[in-house]
Order: C-alpha cells, then sequence, then structure tokens
C-alpha cells in the first residue's frame, strides 16, 4: 500500500489535478482536515471507504491511522490544502513513515498564493519591477522563525512578500515591512482564495490594517506586498520580444 499525500488546492474543489482525484477515488481511506478540505471531494471516495477528518487528532493520532491501513494493505488519500511543499506540516508525517517502514508519494497542488495571484488578476514577477517571491509566514502562536528569517530581513530585497497565517497579525506585519517597503506599497489580502465566499481586500502598507479589520478576515487569508501589484510601466518580457523571435 501506499500513503498518497494530495495537495487538495486553495478551496474550490474543483482546483485539484486529475491524478490527486484518481488517487481519492482508489483509496480506501481517506484522511482530511475537515476545516480546510472542501467537501465535495470527499464524494470521489470509493463506497464503504473510511473517511477520517483530521481536525481534532494530533500527529500520533494521525499517523497511527496511516499505520493501521498499511498494516491491513489499504491505500490512503492524505489530502491537504493548498499545495503539500509549503506550510503543509507533511515532513514530520513522512520523517514518522520512514521510521514505521511505510511507503509515501506526493501529489502537488494549487497552492493558496497562486490562487490569491488568479483572484487579483496579477502577475506577482513582472519585468523590471519584481523577479522574486518569498513565501512567508510569522511566528506568533506557532513554530518559531530560523535566525534570518524575520520580515525586516526578507523584506531588504523589496521583492514581491506572500505571507501565510499572518492576517491575525497584520498590525505586526504592517509595522515589520513598513521601513522597507514604505507605507504607500501596494498591499492584497485574499481570504478563502477561490471560494464562493472570497474576500479580496487592496490598500497599501498605510491602509491595509483597517479595512482587514473592517472586513472582519481573521484566518485562511494571504497577505501579498510589492510593487508588482499595481505595476502598469513596466518593459515586455524578453520571452516573446521581437528580438528573441528573429534569433
Amino acid at each position: 500500500m501506499t500513503v498518497h499525500f494530495i495537495g487538495a488546492g486553495p478551496g474550490a474543489a474543483d482546483l485539484i489535478t486529475l491524478r490527486g482525484h484518481r488517487l481519492i477515488a482508489s483509496s480506501p481511506v481517506c484522511l482530511y482536515a475537515g476545516s480546510l478540505v472542501p467537501a465535495e471531494l470527499l464524494e470521489a471516495c470509493p463506497p464503504g471507504a473510511r473517511r477520517v477528518d483530521t481536525r481534532d487528532l494530533n500527529l500520533d493520532q494521525i499517523v497511527a491511522e496511516m499505520v493501521t491501513a498499511h498494516r491491513a494493505g489499504q491505500d490512503v488519500a492524505r489530502l491537504h490544502s493548498g499545495d503539500p511543499s509549503v506550510f503543509s506540516a507533511v515532513a514530520e508525517q513522512m520523517r514518522r513513515l520512514d521510521a514505521a517502514g511505510v511507503p509515501y508519494d506526493v501529489t502537488p497542488g494549487v497552492p493558496a498564493f497562486a490562487a490569491a495571484a488568479a483572484a487579483l488578476g496579477r502577475e506577482f514577477t513582472v519585468p523590471g519591477v519584481a523577479q522574486t517571491v518569498i513565501l512567508t509566514r510569522t511566528a506568533e502562536r506557532a513554530t518559531a522563525m530560523p535566525p534570518g528569517e524575520d520580515l525586516a530581513t526578507l523584506g531588504a530585497s523589496r521583492s514581491t512578500m506572500v505571507l501565510h497565517l499572518a492576517v491575525q497579525r497584520i498590525d505586526a506585519v504592517v509595522a515589520e515591512l513598513t521601513g522597507n517597503y514604505g507605507p504607500d506599497c501596494p498591499v492584497a489580502v485574499v481570504a478563502r482564495a477561490s471560494r464562493p465566499d472570497e474576500v479580496v481586500l487592496r490598500g497599501t502598507l498605510a491602509d491595509i490594517a483597517a479595512k482587514v479589520k473592517d472586513a472582519g478576515v481573521r484566518r485562511t487569508a494571504v497577505i501579498v506586498v510589492g510593487a508588482a501589484l499595481t505595476a502598469g510601466q513596466f518593459p515586455d518580457s524578453h520571452l516573446y520580444s521581437v528580438d528573441r523571435c528573429r534569433s
């Protein structure tokens, strides 16, 4: 058997890969976070599948479900919101599965920052404006950030920055980024990206905190900071330039 770590996407049930959907449909056990994974995805589970909501389970309990399925020769569809490569907590699950001798694989999904860019109708890497995207978070009520990964240090490049799990600290985020980006720097907050109740807020570092509070956004949101959000005057990409096409 195999544990299939599957990126379930940012929220819309149809933003999942064909491979991910196929693996759900073929796995007799499905582990999912009920607060984040759309319920519609569970409709793909085969008849009689064991469905386990991991929302209230700790790591030991989650891994125990996988080990039990392994001993029974049953594949497991382990659904994670967004994409497993960032802020998914799959690393510690993989480490324990390695120790238990349980095989696994990973199917990528649509990450929250990509869904946010789609909602905003913006590219985060704009020629001559920003060619780097920093994906990060803050440390309050979470694992401490490693040395050198504080917002002030990361913001020195003025690259496009996307913050996960940080909207509840919007005041502190603004304070830590204003020194590098300036109060007039464009900011967007996208809550519940791709879902029917999606919320998109646009502003600057000077006013975004007030807009977030007025909208009542407290979780399931990403904060995007950088000039790429409003850039209008920039050179065309070399990718489709006349000179390149002639060469």
